[in-house]
């Protein structure tokens, strides 16, 4: 099991690397991580053979005018969280699934086409619906950050500039006109969900276009902001223990600054500003349980504005930017 696995210095460092950059080559990442190509390259296969990492593509919906997102927070009857986790993982409307601890017993990410679907998702099709007692559901307004941005702090900035040449961060900006796919594109998304890290050889011959011009697709997407690449592990691996979400109520005038504030926190993942009873929802990494009295008195605490704050511990996540997560931690071999 992967709570078991205990990664070397290198192989931590090499996780990091692709963490900051899924699809960087090998020799990139030997640079950034000093060490030989062949060492990293071979260490890097193994670690994605084994399932303990992956690279998967993820179009943006918002950018793609594809849906919107919902943070759903779920109450169960007791001993029902797991199958309940189990059957929204089932679901090709969530992002997200995990079984947490506190205030709630079941957190996930629904993207749906519209506020429309809400109720068709989480009232009509919901899944074992005797076992939830209640349920939350909030409507991503404003990312301020996302996984894909997050830098784990194991490398050094000369490393981060190499993996990361522009210094820019991704930015979540209000788009007026959403991005529309050809078809050829939404293909090339396809193999990359499956596979973040395939060729454009392997690209190429899939589509049905020249290498030369699969990579100007793939360089295109992600320029204009459509397809970002995710990197898959379980953050235990590199010595972050401790998974959490903070759903927190903001005076409304203080939004946008403590947003702005939690996304460069390092423990910050993801933060998001909300629709309902709680208005910002952040995911969040710590060493230990040692941390989590810091991070919410110094933290939290001196944040303006806020005027409550409820964290849940994520006990085990099942799914993670659409692709299954195995008992175990490894992503399923299918996904």
């Amino acid at each position: 099991m992967s709570e078991s696995v205990m990664l070397s210095e290198l192989d931590r460092r090499l996780v990091a690397a692709l963490q900051l950059n899924g699809r960087a080559s090998w020799k990139q990442v030997a640079r950034a991580v000093d060490a030989t190509e062949s060492t990293v390259a071979r260490r890097g296969q193994q670690l994605i053979e084994s399932g303990l990492v992956g690279v998967t593509g993820v179009l943006d919906h918002l950018r793609c005018g594809l849906g919107i997102s919902l943070q759903v927070r779920m109450r169960c009857r007791p001993g029902a969280a797991n199958v309940v986790a189990q059957a929204l993982a089932d679901l090709p409307e969530t992002r997200f699934v995990t079984v947490v601890t506190g205030s709630a017993d079941v957190a996930a990410e629904f993207v749906v086409r519209d506020h429309h679907d809400v109720t068709r998702v989480l009232v009509e099709d919901l899944p074992r619906p005797d076992d939830i007692v209640e349920t939350e559901s909030m409507v991503v307004v404003r990312k301020f950050s996302a996984v894909e941005e997050w830098d784990a702090g194991l490398l050094t900035p000369e490393a981060v500039a190499l993996l990361r040449p522009d210094g820019t961060r991704t930015g979540h900006r209000e788009w007026s006109e959403p991005e529309r796919l050809t078809e050829q594109e939404f293909a090339i998304a396809r193999l990359l969900a499956a596979d973040g890290r395939v060729s454009y050889a392997q690209l190429a011959a899939a589509s049905g276009v020249s290498e030369s011009t699969a990579a100007r697709r793939v360089d295109s997407l992600v320029r204009r902001g459509c397809l970002r690449f995710r990197t898959l592990f379980e953050t235990r691996l590199i010595g972050l223990g401790v998974e959490f979400m903070q759903w927190l109520v903001v005076e409304p005038g203080e939004l946008e600054n403590v947003g702005a504030q939690l996304a460069k926190h390092p423990s910050t993942q993801y933060v998001s500003a909300t629709t309902g009873r709680f208005n910002l929802c952040l995911h969040g990494v710590l060493p230990g349980y040692g941390d989590l009295y810091h991070y919410m008195t110094d933290v939290v605490g001196a944040l303006p504005g806020v005027r409550t704050a409820d964290m849940t511990l994520q006990a085990r996540t099942l799914k993670r930017a659409y692709v299954r997560i195995n008992a175990d931690g490894t992503r399923e071999r299918n996904a």
